[in-house]
């Protein structure tokens, strides 16, 4: 049990490794202070809830949600518009964000709603795994 706790530790901190250096500034990107997407997960009865806030971009052009080996990846680009003689406050490029699900998550199962700027994705979550026991040890001799 411990060994797979470690290993969900891990993944975790696999994922936000990647969420950090996709955050790096380059000479091509944003600060990630400026590009970052906020994000907040929970767990509400018998499912997960990952609530994104990504307003003014078409779900069905701008947004993607994927899952796969317990990690949901969600991807929002937002397209720049041509102003002449205008500036923009605006920060325009592509953003990526993954989540480790939890242990039991129903990755056939996850539904993905867009509304008011907000991308909230619910997993269904099993039955909780069985509880460590102590198995006994029977003598041949």
């Amino acid at each position: 049990m411990a060994s797979t706790l470690q290993h969900r530790d891990n993944r975790r901190q696999f994922a936000e490794l990647f969420d950090w250096a996709e955050g790096l500034p380059s000479l091509f990107t944003m600060p990630a202070t400026l590009r970052g997407v906020r994000i907040e997960e929970f767990a509400d009865g018998d499912k997960y809830v990952v609530r994104a806030e990504l307003p003014g971009l078409d779900p069905d052009k701008d947004i993607k949600v994927e899952v796969a080996n317990g990690m949901l990846t969600f991807t929002a680009t937002r397209q720049q518009e041509e102003h002449d003689g205008a500036r923009s406050e605006f920060h325009y490029g592509t953003l990526t964000r993954r989540v480790l699900l939890p242990e039991g998550a129903d990755e056939q199962a996850v539904v993905a709603k867009y509304g008011a700027g907000i991308l909230e994705v619910t997993v269904p979550i099993a039955a909780k795994a069985a509880e460590t026991r102590t198995i006994t040890i029977e003598h041949t001799d």
